[in-house]
């Protein structure tokens, strides 16, 4: 075994959490050996500083994502939603989670509630440092207003439909939270541009919320896209 593949194979261990000594009795190693490569491998993940970089646990989405949103640069990703094909009720809000690695067994997970309809990122939860143990029980409670489980995505789809949104968003005059930059770190930039087409069916569509000013959205939109180039279902 060579220099790096020993690091890797120490590496995995301490993100599972073990303890030197534990590494060096499933290496077979001498702990005077082992623990220059933990303090080697704590070194290098400290100057990762762009959150993005850090290794990344998971990423999830609820189905019903894709339902009214132009996917036809993106077969792949219109298939792994198969609820936003057959389900019109579940379009408009798309929740993701992401979870990346910090240290050993510390995990930071970022939260983002997606009109992709029209105001783009609503809310932002995160970033949430936590033990890696308590990843699943969080995306449990993340995603239990959802009666289907979320589903596994790649981080590219992630960042599309978050920066996507964004963008679309801000197009029509809408900005995300003043948060959202801190979490977006974690989640990084996609590298092209976005296949997929915002809207509901290429318009924009506004679906009030609790917390919403409806009057000033609608103003907004009269303002950008003009009257009769979105629709809207609110009580004002």
């Amino acid at each position: 075994m060579n220099d790096d593949e020993l690091l890797a194979q120490v590496r995995q261990l301490r993100e599972r959490g073990c303890a030197p000594k534990q590494i060096a009795k499933a290496l077979r190693l001498r702990p005077s050996a082992v623990a220059p490569l933990v303090r080697q491998i704590a070194e290098l993940e400290q100057k990762k500083s762009e959150p993005s970089e850090r290794a990344l646990l998971g990423c999830w989405v609820n189905p019903g994502w894709s339902c009214g949103l132009g996917l036809t640069d993106a077969p792949q990703w219109a298939a792994a939603d198969p609820v936003g094909a057959t389900d019109p009720d579940t379009g408009g809000l798309a929740a993701v989670l992401i979870a990346r690695q910090e240290r050993a067994s510390r995990v930071t997970v970022c939260g983002f509630l997606i009109d992709v309809y029209c105001l783009g990122v609503k809310n932002v939860v995160g970033p949430e440092p936590m033990g890696a143990g308590s990843v699943d029980a969080y995306r449990r409670a993340f995603f239990e207003a959802y009666d289907a489980a979320p589903i596994t995505i790649p981080v590219e789809l992630a960042q599309h439909l978050v920066h996507g949104a964004v963008a679309y968003a801000r197009g029509l005059g809408f900005e995300p939270p003043a948060d959202f930059a801190t979490a977006a770190s974690y989640l990084g930039t996609p590298s092209e541009p976005t296949p997929i087409d915002f809207g509901r069916e290429g318009k924009p569509y506004y679906i009030s919320g609790p917390y919403d000013n409806p009057r000033a959205v609608l103003e907004t939109l009269r303002s950008s896209v003009g009257d009769g180039n979105y629709h809207y279902l609110t009580h004002l």
